[in-house]
């Protein structure tokens, strides 16, 4: 299965709709990888443009790499798709230098979008048919800019039982890829 995932800390919008750089959140560095490495993710790509924001994904890395190893073995394991990137763009160009092609680009959101709208269905069928899937989760109020103009379908937002809609990422990344586990 050709699935990866990225996390984009920029660009996002901010709650007054400017586009800005988020910062790390170390929690969500280990829950995601944890979620991605148990649903088939190949990678999940941190994407930060500040180097002292990346330099904190590296240090916690190489925690895991080395101490955290002895400690708990598994979680080595799942660290290990973690894949620094600079730019969104450099994320795609990193997925299509590895699979000869680029990654159909599907965009996820807290708020319905204006775009092409994709079930989870379709994005298993793509995947069965070998073909890499990119799922994008932003950080902040979402995903912004240019970014925004990359994806090919966005999935449909995640609803809870009332009014209240404020999921952190990493819940919305591990039920994302729990629902597309269980497409079809």
């Amino acid at each position: 299965m050709k699935l990866y995932t990225a996390l984009l800390h920029y660009p996002v919008y901010n709650k007054n709709g400017e586009i800005i750089v988020t910062s790390i959140v170390i929690h969500d560095i280990h829950d995601m990888a944890r979620a991605g490495k148990t649903f088939g993710a190949k990678n999940l790509y941190i994407v930060q443009p500040f180097e002292k924001e990346r330099a904190i994904v590296e240090r916690i890395k190489r925690f895991w790499e080395t101490t955290g190893k002895k400690y708990n073995p598994n979680r080595n394991e799942a660290i290990e798709i973690v894949k620094l990137s600079e730019s969104f763009e450099e994320t795609i160009a990193d997925i299509t230098g590895m699979e000869s092609e680029k990654p159909i680009i599907i965009g996820t959101s807290a708020q319905e979008k204006d775009a092409r709208m994709i079930n989870y269905d379709e994005v298993h069928n793509f995947l069965a048919k070998d073909t890499p899937v990119l799922i994008v989760f932003g950080t902040g109020w979402g995903i912004a800019g240019e970014a925004l103009k990359k994806i090919d379908f966005f999935l449909p937002s995640i609803k809870g039982t009332g009014t209240f809609n404020h999921l952190s990422v990493r819940s919305a990344f591990s039920i994302v890829l729990y629902r597309l586990s269980t497409a079809l």
